[in-house]
């Protein structure tokens, strides 16, 4: 992708202007590659050239890139007309997360690194560090044959719930909790991403109403009136330790017998205050049951975050060097998938 350049403001992006910096991307960042596309925008793998970076007045709203990082993720916003009210929800919306994120700091949070406005193509850049892939990424390769062991679940939600509990320290929720929010860096580091569904509370009302995130992996108190925000993320953990091991999130229904990603409409009946039966609880252990059920409570007997990391399900964990094995797995398998899809295209 050629990077366009020269940066003025655009209509309505008043809000955001303690957050812009005068980046320019043309000589910030090289090579752009995307590598994901979503609802509001595609996220590319950008280089870094050698040399100094550019520093001066209005760099200080950004965060420094890591003097060992060689590439980052560009998130890029096409900015529709300023008349147009989606602008002002999406800005109302990146508005959010960057005034929760900002002055946070902490290796399993994904934070919004640097903002900038690009005149050329109407568009908003948000740079950030760059991940491998989602939790919903790996989970997606078991049906290729990947083995997710317990050990390694246990490694993945050890993170989450570091996360989790600096949060909590901060009185913040996520509220959004889920695989396709936990993302890997080449480390075999889980982060929480995605904070357009977070709330800051006090610690003498912690209480909010409405129901956001994904009802599959949402707390069952969210759906019942005021709830405790700072409760709502571990049950969503377990929601996520409880996919990880079934490969579907719980209360699904897949849309076919063979899909695990495309999933029936939910429907009430289906939805339950209990984790529903694992497939095979045989092949888990007494700790990873357990875990589940205290993620599991009632909001007013469930543990926060902090708490669960001494249970037996975490501390028996694997070391980082094995999920950097899985990652390596991850990739291999990849590439061999598009190896026999090119093969098959070919024959057909």
């Amino acid at each position: 992708m050629q990077i366009p350049s020269s940066t003025v403001p655009h209509p309505l992006l008043a809000p955001l202007h303690t957050f812009i910096s005068p980046m320019e991307p043309s000589t910030r960042f090289t090579d752009l590659v995307e590598i994901a596309e979503g609802e509001s925008g595609s996220v590319y793998a950008a280089r870094i050239p050698q040399g100094p970076l550019p520093s001066g007045p209005g760099f200080d709203t950004e965060r420094p890139i890591p003097a060992e990082a060689s590439h980052v993720a560009i998130k890029r916003i096409v900015l529709p007309p300023a008349s147009s009210s989606l602008l002002t929800i999406k800005i109302a919306s990146l508005l959010h997360e960057l005034t929760l994120l900002k002055n946070l700091e902490h290796e399993h949070i994904l934070l919004l690194d640097g903002v900038t406005v690009v005149a050329l193509d109407t568009s908003l850049w948000i740079r950030m560090e760059l991940m491998e892939r989602s939790l919903a990424d790996v989970i997606a390769l078991v049906a290729e044959g990947l083995a997710l062991q317990e050990r390694m679940v246990g490694r993945f939600t050890s993170d989450v719930l570091v996360g989790l509990g600096y949060l909590q320290k901060q009185q913040i929720a996520h509220r959004d909790v889920r695989s396709d929010n936990l993302l890997l860096n080449a480390a075999g580091v889980v982060k929480i991403a995605d904070f357009s569904n977070a709330v800051r509370v006090t610690k003498n009302s912690p209480m909010v109403t409405g129901a956001v995130g994904v009802i599959y992996w949402q707390a069952p108190e969210m759906r019942a009136g005021p709830y405790d925000a700072l409760k709502v993320d571990v049950w969503s953990v377990g929601a996520t330790v409880w996919e990880l091991a079934e490969t579907v999130p719980p209360f699904s229904i897949p849309a076919s017998p063979s899909s695990q990603t495309t999933f029936l409409p939910p429907n009430s009946k289906h939805l339950g205050s209990q984790w529903p039966p694992l497939s095979h609880p045989e092949h888990y252990s007494k700790g990873f049951h357990e875990f589940l059920r205290l993620c599991g409570a009632d909001a007013a007997a469930r543990p926060y975050a902090e708490e669960l990391l001494n249970t037996q399900f975490i501390r028996n964990a694997c070391g980082r060097a094995v999920i950097r094995q899985v990652l390596t797995q991850c990739r291999s398998m990849e590439e061999a998938m598009v190896a026999r899809d090119s093969a098959a295209s070919q024959h057909s």
